[in-house]
């Protein structure tokens, strides 16, 4: 947490309430869930399709700039599209309610190098259980930066600018990596345990399949376009890429958004969850269409709050939201894209550097655990 807990006025009592009142806001959402909704997701699968479709044909003339142009576009958009409003929000289970086999958690694989199964517990059982919990939270500082004055300086962290930027261009096979927990399983000896060896196998498989697809059979389809083609498909991924990383930024490590202990979370209540979740957390500012191609991750505050609800109902949730903030008197963090963007790299150059050591203020629930000792 920063210097001053910005959540110190609130009492116990107001913190459980908090957490009833967001229970309502869900439990309304889920109660109206529909046909309407069925028909958004639906409707979204079927244009990134044929957008896609449409673009790889374009590339087949790609050795034309304006069709290379052009296809690499819509490739762009469509990859950005299937990671983030269509993999991304189906894997957390959004949509399970329809009963749909076709588009459901449990069967639904995504155009990523991560194999859905390890993303979603990498992503959803550890990151939105321990959201921002220092050594607890994979997603925080994606495990190569330091995230807050707190934790000790290394020389090694004087480069994080550049392990990020790098992260960022390549960021579909960094999340690959931190699904592996690769860093803590580089060992001798870790990397002989059968159940790592299995999982860096359907790493491996999934890795040959996305390579396969784009860098060999689209080429080879295009034929004389086979080069233009390529480079169209690697730009597509990298500008996938560097958008993905730049949402993910946004919400998770602009100024104002905080860090938490460990040990702030033992005995941590229900209503204690949601403010960790809302004080860890910020939201991108912007039209629908900004909304739309970050998956509705710009609604950062609301995903982390509700990460089972459609994605189309966080734009009507976050004016709730936005309100229990302004009454429990909390910051609610937000802003234009390149206003977030700006405040994360920011903090990314600051925390590079070493800092005098300020000291830690305790959560709600590490505070209440001392009282109680």
């Amino acid at each position: 947490m920063t210097a001053t807990d910005p959540t110190a006025h609130l009492t116990a009592e107001q913190i459980e309430e908090l957490g009833r009142e967001l229970d309502a806001i869900r439990d309304e959402v889920i109660a109206s869930r529909g046909e309407k909704d069925a028909a958004y997701i639906r409707k979204v699968i079927a244009a990134q399709r044929k957008l896609e479709l449409f673009s790889r044909g374009v590339l087949l003339f790609s050795f034309f700039p304006p069709a290379w142009l052009l296809g690499t576009a819509g490739l762009s958009v469509a990859k950005i599209m299937d990671n983030m409003e269509i993999g991304h929000n189906i894997l957390h289970g959004q949509w399970d309610w329809m009963r749909d086999p076709k588009i459901h958690s449990t069967t639904w694989e995504w155009d990523h190098v991560s194999p859905s199964d390890q993303w979603k517990h990498s992503h959803n059982e550890l990151h939105h259980t321990y959201t921002n919990v220092i050594g607890k939270d994979n997603d925080l500082g994606y495990g190569i930066m330091r995230v807050d004055e707190d934790q000790k300086w290394h020389p090694f962290h004087l480069g994080q600018p550049l392990w990020n930027f790098i992260n960022a261009c390549f960021f579909e096979y960094g999340i690959a990596a931190y699904d592996l927990e690769l860093g803590k399983n580089l060992s001798k000896r870790r990397r002989k345990n059968p159940e790592f060896r299995a999982r860096a196998k359907a790493v491996g498989r999934k890795i040959r399949k996305q390579v396969l697809k784009d860098y060999v059979v689209h080429p080879l389809l295009s034929g004389p376009s086979f080069l233009t083609t390529l480079g169209a498909t690697f730009t597509a991924n990298l500008v996938r890429n560097l958008w993905s990383h730049s949402v993910i930024m946004c919400g998770h490590f602009p100024e104002g958004v905080q860090v938490f202990e460990r040990r702030s979370i033992k005995g941590e209540t229900r209503g204690q969850w949601y403010l960790r979740q809302m004080m860890g957390s910020a939201n991108i500012s912007g039209s629908k269409a900004m909304h739309f191609m970050t998956g509705n991750l710009s609604h950062q505050i609301e995903h982390h709050l509700f990460p089972d609800l459609p994605s189309n109902r966080y734009a009507e949730v976050a004016v709730k939201v936005r309100a229990l903030f302004e009454k429990y008197e909390l910051e609610y963090v937000t802003g234009p894209l390149p206003q977030q963007v700006f405040s994360a790299w920011r903090k990314v150059f600051r925390l590079s550097l070493p800092n005098k050591k300020k000291p830690t203020v305790q959560t709600p629930a590490r505070e209440q655990e001392l009282v109680a000792a």
